[in-house]
């Protein structure tokens, strides 16, 4: 075959007929482009709220039984991870209602408070006064009395992080 040589200044070949760059064809045609992609849709917010709460739960644990394992010593970390997994949670899954970095916060609040008084429990359980069940079930009011007397100006660092975490981490990843 014999085809056109690239001549100097024409750095794209000769000249197409109609001018250069050749005119657009509809989608589905030679030399057509396909639509973008519709967007992934995103849980509601109801499924992000129950999957949030379900996270704080777990964060919740994992805290109290850190908490127990070290004897009563609380690690800042570990408020703001439960905080940030609710947050995460929120975000992935309820996508960016402005609503969610709120219950992210609220959250990640009542995650460091139940992670506080299941550590709790876990150590009154470990020292004979029955199963975590029944210290949570039975004796919540000589928990809470227990949870409060414990208190220090520190453990408002702690619940102040959670909230941070849990309402930044939401927005962050919210998309």
């Amino acid at each position: 075959m014999n085809q056109p040589q690239q001549q100097p200044g024409q750095p794209y070949g000769p000249a197409q007929p109609g001018g250069y760059p050749p005119p657009q064809q509809p989608f589905g045609m030679p030399g057509g482009f396909p639509p973008p992609a519709p967007a992934a849709r995103r849980g509601g917010t109801g499924l992000a709220i129950a999957a949030g709460a379900a996270a704080m739960l777990i964060g919740a644990g994992v805290y109290g039984g850190i908490f127990k394992a070290f004897d009563g010593t609380q690690i800042g970390y570990l408020a703001v991870g439960v905080g940030a997994l609710v947050g995460a949670v929120l975000g992935k899954v309820g996508g960016r209602h402005p609503v969610l970095p709120v219950v992210g916060a609220v959250l990640g609040l009542v995650g460091v408070y139940c992670g506080q008084l299941f550590g709790f429990a876990l150590v009154i359980s470990d020292i004979g006064q029955g199963s975590v069940v029944d210290v949570l079930t039975q004796h919540l009011d000589l928990l809470s009395r227990a949870w409060k007397k414990s208190l220090e100006p520190i453990d408002a660092l702690f619940f102040a992080l959670a909230g941070f975490a849990g309402f930044s981490t939401a927005k962050r990843l919210g998309a």
